[in-house]
């Protein structure tokens, strides 16, 4: 493998510890709000809050919804399983209060800064840059919290270029920016058809960030396998994966 002279990464989960900072962020909210949220162990309480993320984050994607709308749809839905109804503006408060205990929760992952000092040590010159399905705003004040801006050169989101992950054309927009070539780029993210198959299939080294051990679909897998993705457990791996 010839060292990449860009390498490219996923935001959430992969660089910026999301999911735990979303069941911190619920879980305190929750605890605050007393009855009758408290009705539901706290495992569940976060699963479900991660599924309403899940389908309505999507249909912002998707263009079904806009950015306020699904922060409003999933604090309704979360609200109604307990019993409360909340119109519009209830929603975008409940929300609001949510989204402060999830902001305090910020944090990268604990691999990540050691990542990227030793790719700078193994490949010397190589730029980094992030790709995100998200709001530009949103996904700025995420990186400058946790000084991320730092380290990276550009960021593109799907907010901002209207193509979504795993559009190919959204990893081609990167190389451009960056003025490489796909071949001489690698894009590193925690979902395997998104990030990964995505990145391949548009020409980069594409690699799939799996922290949890999850055992892809068959179709998937295959695909994964004709685009020649690569599978890692920790960003701990990154550096002598494209290296080797």
């Amino acid at each position: 493998m010839t060292a990449p002279r860009v390498v490219l990464f996923d935001l959430d989960d992969t660089l910026f510890a999301h999911r735990a900072a979303v069941a911190r962020g619920i879980e305190a909210h929750v605890a605050a709000l007393g009855e009758p949220y408290g009705s539901l162990p706290t495992a569940s309480t976060v699963d479900f809050w991660h599924e309403l993320e899940e389908r309505h984050y999507h249909s912002y994607l998707a263009g079904t919804l806009d950015y306020e709308g699904q922060r409003q749809a999933r604090a309704r839905d979360f609200a109604a399983r307990h019993g409360v109804a909340l119109d519009d503006e209830a929603a975008s408060a409940w929300f609001a209060t949510y989204f402060e205990r999830y902001v305090e929760s910020w944090a990268l992952h604990e691999d990540a800064l050691p990542c990227l000092d030793e790719l700078a040590e193994r490949i010397p010159g190589v730029r980094f840059g992030l790709i995100t399905n998200g709001d530009l705003a949103f996904q700025t004040r995420k990186i400058t919290t946790v000084a991320l801006d730092e380290r990276v050169e550009h960021v593109i989101t799907s907010g901002e270029l209207g193509i979504v992950k795993p559009d190919r054309a959204i990893f081609l927009h990167a190389c451009e920016v960056f003025g490489v070539e796909p071949a001489e780029g690698a894009y590193v993210g925690d979902r395997l058809r998104t990030d990964a198959i995505g990145a391949a299939n548009a020409g980069l080294t594409g690699v799939w960030l799996n922290r949890t051990g999850v055992v892809a679909a068959e179709d998937e897998a295959a695909e994964a396998r004709a685009a020649h993705v690569l599978e890692i457990a920790s960003l701990a791996e990154l550096p002598a994966l494209l290296t080797r």
